[in-house]
């Protein structure tokens, strides 16, 4: 399915620093880790929470492993800001997040909302500084360009 999305999100990140939160949680709610539903509810509705804006409905997908400990809950939100992601392994406890964004956002307000919400005991957490090579708005929108144009020769 293709969405078509206006440039204008996408435009304001650029000659800003992009932010992605990383966060491995650990002892976390098996019951919650196992609900693709609970799963689609949080990428639904965490954007909005982060002053975010959904450009698609969530994508969430149950894995089913060879090994009972793999099975899990895989869904991916995408947002004018870029996206978010949940990776889950119930019988493990174990859950990866990731909040990538151009536009800023507390991340230890969302480390802890996040911690909460899936009951998480404890947590690895990164925040990455990303796209630091487009800080100027004019070569940024300079390379996407020649990457569009090197994709539409390819179709």
């Amino acid at each position: 399915m293709l969405y078509a999305v206006s440039c204008q999100g996408i435009l304001s990140c650029f000659g800003s620093q992009q932010m992605h939160l990383v966060i491995d949680g650990y002892g976390a709610e098996q019951a919650i880790l196992e609900d693709a539903d609970t799963i689609y509810q949080f990428l639904d509705q965490y954007p909005d929470a982060i002053g975010m804006t959904k450009i698609t409905p969530p994508h969430v997908y149950i894995y089913e492993g060879q090994k009972p400990e793999d099975v899990g809950v895989s869904g991916f939100v995408l947002i004018a800001e870029s996206h978010i992601s949940v990776h889950t392994f119930p019988a493990r406890q174990y859950i990866n997040i990731d909040v990538f964004s151009c536009k800023d956002f507390d991340t230890d307000l969302a480390l802890q909302e996040l911690k909460a919400r899936f009951g998480i005991e404890s947590a690895r957490s990164w925040t990455l500084e990303r796209g630091l090579e487009y800080a100027d708005p004019d070569i940024a929108l300079q390379e996407m360009d020649t990457e569009r144009n090197l994709l539409a020769k390819k179709m």
